[in-house]
């Protein structure tokens, strides 16, 4: 078992990690040589307001007084700059926001490692480019681009972590901190000579991060009257920034403005998908360089919001979050960033034509270097004969579109000068992409070889140990000496020909599992098996339509009906069939986007308490009571610890396991969910009796006990473990379903409601922790009964854990094929989190079955007991 196990679980890491290297590699090159455009710039310095967790329909929608909520910005678009909408990318989080902002680029999703705090990889930013950068906010934020920074002129001001607190009285005052900082660090410049010079620089940047937003979202949600009050707030501290910077460089006219947010957010508090709430955010720009408001009869946008944000005579102008990047760096003349692959949007601009061309051309230059660094990368690292260049912008095609531009630039020809660097980045762009998936196929097809080895193994294990089916053979020991000569053959030829090209170690493992995993199946019996392929279609559909659990669950409790359990235990019969049509209730219910139902948690008296005392404490603005903090960390420290203590009979286990676990459930839930893990555990006490019925009914010649009297702890002798039945599969099935139910059940529930019993203060590995262990609980809830059934039934889980691993491995394949980096960010999304959740589900369920025998089989003893013995 041991063996198995780890080798499955090396193995599943691989292929969940496979993705990251297919898809989902950073798209940054190093090298590249900075560009600029060659004229003078409109502004001296850029002030770049980041109102974070902002989202844009409720900055730019009136009130049913026909009132901005920000009337000063709302000034800004109607008299004297340019506004739109900024399209932002998923994953709808803080540092992928920023970094799209100020590198110009879409982080990759392997930051997420990092919980989007520090640089997965070196970058280039407007702040290194900069003469000095000066930044107030966040210390989760204006870190990441300091330390990325060439130098030492980028400076930042933080307050400090625990400042950032969803449960403090008014978290305006994050925001009212930077706006102090900020006009007593320019009191500060008019006495301090020094520091008088270097603001008065040229390519200077003032970047104010504004979390108060965010974080009322958070604790009271968007449409709550702190968020709205918070929005004020932060239209009056930029009215006043804007005032004291006016004064103090003596309205020089060389200031430009810019306001924008990283992402949105959800109508109930939350971010980082794809939902229009979060990818679309505000962006107002105004001062020196840009365009005035302009005036339009009528103007077309699929969203409609122009009407109701009353808008429609003001030209609105959108833009990719990466867009802003080249913007700021041509507003103040400092480089492109060298990794950016925004693209200059010229209606914001208020300049010549000429400008606008020679920018342009920058922009296009500085994406082409990306793009050329790119290709010689890849030439360098694959042998020439294979090696198949990207046939659209070949070097001689480059030559003569810059030539051509170039030439429109002098002849004044700007317009189609401009349309020419656009076509040139368009087709960059696109190469780009061409070399950055340049080896998907060959590692997709590695991928592939090993998923396909793996669960060929596994169910020709199945076969040849655990039943009957196999015929005996002889061994053929020249035969078994060829194979092996012959796969360790192929591995020298592969490691060869990685080793030839500089190719990563990843690749390695990538390339070379599938030939061990081979030479294994080829080392057992050939067979055709077909019986799992309706199981793994019903459970890879339950990803997309969640109604295919109902459906299975109404199945389930017609189960005892067709086989005829129902006439041996009516009672049970009954209890099971009740229990599933309740559990089927579960994936119908609403998703994400409901009000805490606090009054739907009575279970448990504590921990009912708790969580009333602790939300009803935040909505008054009292923050978290700290004996409600100490009884929830105490109670969930001692859910694991508690069920230890009870005896190791059946039911008296089972109880003891889900009491405990209950209690620490009920703390980290704010509506329905809270009642899924009950509903489940009467279920599972019911599968229970029903496999006992099922045995008997069946005529097993197992002996069959009393369940009462049955111990977890009891030691089966090897001999009473039996080969797999068709019946076996089915158990597998149903313990494999009740786990999708649970997940299409959680995966509705990521509200941060959920850990405010545990604390309030931003901490995204603690919050996460929690929100696993929330998942985590009716999984391990389902494995206990699971090794229930398996003592009853008398089968080692060894052999019921191939059953499930070898369906769980084929949705992973079919889920590895759906995987995509193109269209729309939502769908992409979708097709990471699908893939990752049937690859953790396996490792997952490997670790939880091991925890589950620890809880049913382990006891502690803290005071000893007269010995007694159980049949």
């Amino acid at each position: 078992m041991p063996i198995f196990i780890i080798a499955g679980l090396l193995v599943h890491c691989v292929f969940l990690a496979s993705i990251f290297d297919i898809y989902f590699t950073s798209p940054l090159v190093h090298g590249m040589t900075p560009q600029r455009t060659p004229l003078p710039p409109p502004a001296k310095r850029l002030v770049l307001f980041v109102a974070d967790g902002l989202r844009a329909d409720t900055l730019y929608e009136l009130d049913d007084n026909g009132t901005s909520l920000a009337p000063y910005l709302r000034n800004i678009i109607e008299y004297k700059g340019s506004w739109g909408v900024s399209h932002t990318h998923v994953p709808t989080e803080s540092r992928p926001g920023h970094v799209a902002l100020i590198a110009g680029f879409y982080e990759d999703v392997s930051a997420v490692a990092k919980g989007w705090k520090e640089n997965p990889v070196e970058f280039d930013s407007i702040f290194n480019e900069s003469e000095y950068t000066w930044s107030w906010g966040s210390p989760d934020i204006l870190p990441m681009f300091a330390k990325g920074a060439s130098g030492d002129h980028v400076y930042t001001y933080c307050y400090t972590a625990e400042k950032e607190d969803f449960g403090a009285q008014d978290a305006t005052k994050l925001d009212t901190w930077v706006f102090d900082h900020v006009k007593n660090f320019f009191q500060a410049a008019r006495s301090n000579q020094t520091l008088f010079s270097k603001v008065n620089e040229e390519k200077v940047v003032l970047f104010l991060h504004l979390l108060g937003i965010d974080t009322n979202g958070h604790a009271h949600r968007p449409n709550s009257r702190e968020y709205k009050d918070n929005i004020r707030k932060v239209d009056e501290g930029i009215n006043n920034i804007v005032s004291e910077l006016e004064d103090f460089y003596g309205n020089d006219g060389k200031t430009a403005f810019i306001l924008t947010s990283d992402h949105g957010m959800t109508d109930w508090g939350s971010h980082g998908a794809g939902h229009p709430s979060e990818t679309l955010t505000p962006l107002i720009a105004w001062g020196a360089g840009v365009n005035y408001p302009q005036k339009v009869a009528s103007q077309f946008f699929e969203d409609e919001f122009l009407k109701e944000w009353k808008l429609e005579k003001w030209k609105r102008l959108d833009v990719n979050q990466a867009d802003i990047a080249p913007l700021m760096a041509s507003l103040i003349g400092v480089p492109f960033p060298l990794n950016s692959v925004g693209i200059l949007p010229l209606d914001y601009l208020n300049n010549s034509a000429h400008f606008k061309a020679e920018s342009m051309f920058t922009n296009a230059v500085q994406i082409l270097e990306q793009f050329k660094m790119k290709m010689t990368q890849k030439k360098e690292t694959t042998l020439s004969f294979l090696f198949t260049p990207f046939q659209l912008l070949s070097d001689t095609e480059q030559i003569n579109i810059l030539r051509k531009a170039r030439s429109y630039i002098h002849q004044e020809q700007y317009h189609e000068a401009v349309s020419l660097c656009e076509t040139l980045i368009s087709l960059a762009l696109e190469g780009l992409s061409y070399y950055h998936t340049y080896d998907r196929l060959f590692l997709g097809i590695s991928v592939v070889m090993g998923f396909v080895g793996w669960t060929s193994y596994v169910i020709l294990l199945i076969v040849k140990t655990h039943t009957s089916l196999t015929r005996s053979t002889q061994d053929n020991k020249a035969s078994t000496v060829l194979l092996q000569y012959g796969f360790a053959a192929i591995g020298i030829l592969i490691a060869f020909f990685l080793l030839i090209q500089t190719c990563p170690w990843t690749y390695y493992i990538y390339c070379l599992l599938p030939v061990p995993v081979w030479y294994a199946v080829t080392s057992l019996p050939a067979f055709y098996l077909l019986e799992e392929m309706l199981l793994l279609l019903k459970f890879v559909f339950s990803f997309f339509y969640r109604s295919t659990l109902t459906v299975g669950l109404i199945a389930f409790a017609g189960w005892p009906l067709i086989t005829r359990l129902w006439a041996q235990a009516k009672v049970t019969t009954l209890s099971w069939t009740l229990l599933c049509l309740l559990l089927a209730m579960f994936p119908l219910m609403p998703v994400v986007g409901r009000e805490p139902n606090i009054s739907l948690m009575l279970s448990i008296a504590l921990s009912t308490y708790v969580v009333n005392s602790t939300h009803s404490s935040l909505q008054h603005k009292q923050g978290l009571p700290v004996i409600n903090q100490i009884i929830s960390w105490t109670t969930l420290a001692s859910s694991l610890f508690v069920p230890l203590l009870s005896p190791t009979f059946f039911f008296q286990r089972l109880l003891s396991i889900l009491l405990s676990l209950m209690s620490s459930y009920l703390l980290l839930s704010t509506g329905y969910e809270a009642l899924f893990p009950l509903a489940l555990s009467g279920l599972m006490f019911a599968w229970i009796y029903m496999e006992k019925e099922a045995l008997q009914h069946y005529g097993d010649s197992l002996k069959t006990k009393v369940l009462a009297v049955l111990n977890f702890s009891y030691t089966t002798d090897i001999t009473q473990f039996r080969q797999l039945h068709l019946d076996d599969i089915r158990r597998s099935f149903f313990f494999v379903s009740f786990c999708l139910v649970w997940k299409a059940v959680i995966m509705t529930h990521f509200d941060p409601a959920s850990i405010y019993c545990f604390l309030t203060v931003f901490n995204p590995f603690i919050m996460g922790s929690l929100l696993v262990w929330k998942i985590a609980i009716p999984f391990v809830l389902v494995s206990c009964a699971f090794e229930a059934v398996q003592v009853t039934t008398q089968l080692s889980s060894k052999r019921y854990s191939k059953c499930y691993i070898t369906a769980v491995d084929g949705m992973g394949l079919h889920f590895f094929f759906l995987v995509k980096d193109y269209g729309s960010w939502l769908d992409i999304g979708t097709s990471i989190s699908h893939y990752v959740l049937v690859m953790v589900f396996t490792i997952f369920i490997m670790l939880l079955s091991g925890l589950a025998q620890l809880l049913t089989t382990k006891r502690i003893e803290l005071w000893r007991r007269t010995k007694r013995h159980s049949m």
